[in-house]
């Protein structure tokens, strides 16, 4: 077989010629008049209306808004620092955790080369003692730090 040989599994479906006479005379089943009733009337494309609902960056010297905290879990503390730990040597008694620290720890990155601020949430266990720093801490996570005989600093 070449491929001048093949053909199609379908037969091409003949285009409708409406409005020439017969039962598709008159408006052609197109309404009366308007865009719609025109020859290749176009419409706004839909993608249109998806861009203009993104926010718009206005003015060159547009700054990020820096309140948002990047969010971290207990949970992920948990596995970072301690479960990297099991080399044979035995555990720190308290682990500093701060934005410095999770930045070598990879956990989180500086945003336009700045330190972002931190929130730890509460997901997760936590099973060794840590002490916070420099980070704000939400009250389930605050539970959880203390229970597991942490403490937080300002």
């Amino acid at each position: 077989m070449q491929l001048n040989e093949l053909k199609p599994i379908h037969n091409l479906k003949e285009r409708k010629r409406i409005g020439r006479g017969g039962k598709k005379g008159a408006y052609s089943g197109k309404g009366v008049k308007g865009q719609r009733a025109r020859a290749g009337h176009k419409f706004e494309p839909l993608i249109r209306s998806l861009i203009k609902r993104y926010p718009k960056l206005r003015g060159y010297r547009f700054k990020k808004d820096w309140s948002e905290p990047v969010i971290i879990n207990v949970g992920e503390i948990e596995k970072r620092f301690f479960v990297d730990n099991k080399n044979g040597k035995g555990e720190k008694a308290e682990i500093k955790i701060s934005p410095q620290v999770l930045l070598e720890k990879k956990l989180i990155h500086n945003i336009e080369g700045r330190m972002p601020k931190v929130k730890i949430l509460g997901k997760g266990m936590l099973t060794k003692a840590i002490i916070v720093e420099n980070c704000s801490v939400s009250k389930k996570a605050k539970e959880k730090v203390e229970k597991a005989g942490g403490r937080i600093k300002k």
